[in-house]
């Protein structure tokens, strides 16, 4: 279950959910330049480059020099940490990507041939996309890769760098039907047989999976503190034919890097602001030594009661969205420096989550009777990896294990400073083109940023922990399966929906008036009906759970209010557009909606969840769709994000003890993953 990233969804940003043609590429020098530390946007190039469906964007981090120089070590040791198990995430995504991966490196690095050909071009574009979505696969509609130059040209390149690529590696990347997917939902499939991802070997199925997890909590079904059960490991097919358990952890399973990441933990723990951050770390060390789920559980409970310190971070085996089953965390990092200023106007969204629980429209059997510990911070983000990079999200709740949430509470953070640089990056072609009229765009523009930042918190903060299981109810996984997190995020974007209208955000002077929420439900109902389909291929469905999540709520609202003409498509110049007519009504059809979906996750009802999604949420209008692309694909704005990270530098005294930690700024995505994977290449070399 997910209880975290909105994979950087705003309803004013909507440049992301598009299809972009293909463009040709030309850049293949490797050299950067870097730039010192500043402030200033004007001065700032936000955006490098563009290449396939993607556009590459930097972020600053503003307020570095005014922490203290062992603040500064910290998140810097924190960085070096979350860095040091990107590898991991490359294999977690597929068997092969490792060697796929080292294979381009040392072509683009050290490949003395002609760089100006088609093929080249080609190659890097390709390249780029591994890069991006950390394998061979897309970060978000799971296809894979299909490479625009021959088999043949991959391996006189290999060739020309003395690297050998393996037949059974080169049928990965080239024949279109093997691991096509790496995750299929698809309904009526074997969704781990048909899974590429690498959580599972290649023999095991999707009963096999169910039945061993069933055999290991038989007798624990009652247990109100259960562990995360496979949270950090690799189910495969032992010689006896038996399923075997494979733990992530230093002396298990990716062991190098997670030795790596364990030696910079430390080093973070001996310069914690406070005893409780250091009482976490050491126990995130303990963890990472033995893979022990209960020391997991521990240091879940240690991290959510630190809560004293300018300094934060996400780290471990965390969303389990790229598991079609939903039991193993993919790893990844944050790095945050807390933003005091935003922070503090925003904290009253959590004070008052009694009042959003108590006033919910769903039943009261599933109302939590008291909400515990919820915290909310703007935060600066300092360095990602892993899962969080290059794409990442804007806002994340965690930890993820529902009776720690209950019971200890959960953090809640907005990633300031990266939706600051997609604001910078971004431009107004996708609103001006598929708004409905000029009253929706002005709206937009005078209300989205705020209305953006509400949303964001009212989701992760409100949503994502609001509500509870009816006794004796197993966890979404176990009941709704591949339904569960298309389901988990429409429960808290449906929870955002409904509160944005509410005379409590006025009176808690978060939102003055009700033009916010006007500009969120144009903006919702825009993006789950007309914009999103930018990012579907022509003849596929809507596969990706937050995808699916936005599809289903729109049109199940678009379909309900019919009747009242509550919102009403409009053809005009072979355009279609949706207006909403009525938005009080609109309201009252997403607590209704919000009910439904809750009393489903709390009484597992499957069946009833899967109708939802696969009734509205993964048909697409041929012709629509087919409309939205062409309309698209005159704007030429690349439909996904991902980010170059700053480079934190350790500054020596005469001692050789770090005295400063520099930021610098590079500007080469390709220079930036060379180095990544010459510094943290600790798997597969």
């Amino acid at each position: 279950m997910k209880k975290a990233a909105i994979l950087f969804f705003t309803a004013v940003s909507l440049f992301f959910f598009a299809c972009e043609t293909p463009e040709a590429e030309t850049t293949t020098d490797t050299t950067e330049t870097t730039a010192p530390e500043t402030t200033t946007p004007e001065d700032f190039q936000w955006s490098t480059e563009k290449f396939a469906d993607k556009k590459i964007i930097r972020y600053q981090i503003p307020g570095w020099n005014k922490l203290t120089a062992k603040q500064k070590k910290l998140v810097y040791y924190l960085t070096q940490a979350g860095l040091s198990g990107r590898d991991i995430m490359y294999d977690q995504n597929y068997r092969h990507n490792l060697k796929i991966r080292n294979t381009i490196d040392k072509i683009v690095r050290d490949y003395k041939g002609d760089r100006k050909t088609t093929d080249w071009n080609s190659f890097m574009t390709y390249a780029k996309n591994v890069w991006f979505s950390n394998g061979i696969h897309h970060h978000y509609s799971m296809d894979k890769f299909n490479p625009d130059f021959s088999q043949d040209y991959f391996v006189s390149l290999a060739e020309a760098v003395g690297e050998k690529v393996p037949d059974n590696v080169l049928k990965a990347m080239f024949d279109p039907a093997v691991d096509a997917k790496k995750v299929n939902l698809a309904d009526g499939t074997d969704i781990v047989a048909g899974s590429a991802v690498n959580f599972y070997g290649p023999k095991v199925t999707q009963a096999e999976v169910e039945e061993y997890y069933k055999e290991l909590k038989k007798g624990k079904e009652d247990d109100a503190t259960p562990i995360s059960y496979g949270l950090n490991s690799k189910l495969i097919v032992d010689d006896n034919g038996d399923l075997q358990e494979m733990t992530y952890s230093a002396e298990g399973l990716y062991g190098a890097a997670i030795k790596e990441i364990i030696s910079w933990i430390n080093k973070a723990a001996g310069v914690a602001e406070n005893e409780q951050q250091a009482k976490a770390l050491r126990l995130l060390s303990e963890y990472y030594q033995t893979g022990d789920l209960e020391k997991w559980d521990d240091y879940n409970i240690a991290w959510v009661n630190a809560t004293e310190g300018d300094i934060d971070y996400i780290q471990g085996f965390v969303e389990v969205y790229n598991d079609p089953m939903g039991y193993t965390g993919s790893y990844e990092s944050i790095v945050q420096i807390k933003d005091f200023d935003a922070s503090e106007r925003m904290a009253v969204v959590a004070s008052e989550a009694q009042y959003f629980e108590d006033n919910s429209p769903i039943d009261d059997a599933h109302k939590k009777k008291e909400v515990k510990g919820i915290s909310y911070k703007v935060v600066t983000v300092a360095g990602e990896a892993g899962d969080a990079s290059p794409a990442t999200p804007i806002g994340v709740n965690l930890p993820n294990a529902d009776w720690i949430r209950a019971t200890h509470g959960s953090k809640s953070v907005s990633l300031g400073n990266i939706i600051a640089a997609y604001d910078e990056a971004n431009g107004p072609g996708i609103l001006q083109e598929f708004a409905h009229d000029e009253e929706e765009i002005e709206r937009a523009q005078e209300y989205g940023a705020v209305g953006d930042k509400m949303h964001t918190a009212l989701h992760e903060v409100i949503g994502h922990a609001s509500g509870q299981l009816e006794p004796g109810v197993g966890t979404p996984k176990e009941t709704l399966k591949s339904y569960a997190s298309a389901l988990e995020e429409a429960r808290a974007d449906l929870v955002a929906l409904y509160y944005l209208p509410d005379a409590k955000m006025n009176e808690m002077k978060l939102l003055d008036g009700d033009g916010a929420a006007k500009e969120e439900y144009d903006g919702y109902i825009r993006n789950g009906l007309l914009t999103q389909l930018r990012r579907i291929e022509p003849g596929k469905e809507i596969e990706e759970s937050h995808m699916r999540n936005r599809q289903m709520i729109a049109k199940w609202i678009y379909e309900k209010g019919k009747t009242d003409n509550v919102i009403e498509m409009v053809k005009r110049d072979g355009k279609t557009y949706f207006d909403v007519k009525d938005y009080d009504k609109m309201r009252e059809l997403i607590g209704e909606l919000l009910k439904e979906v809750q009393r489903i996750k709390s009484q597992g009802d499957y069946e009833a969840g899967r109708a939802l999604i696969e009734n509205y949420g993964v048909k697409v209008d041929k012709e629509l769709h087919e409309e939205v692309l062409e309309r698209a694909a005159v704007l030429n704005i690349p439909p996904y994000g991902g980010f170059i990270n700053p480079r934190l530098v350790p500054v020596m005294d005469v001692s050789g003890n770090i005295s400063d930690v520099k930021v610098e700024y590079p500007n080469d995505f390709t220079k930036q993953m060379l180095e990544y994977g010459e510094k943290y290449g600790f798997l597969g070399k």
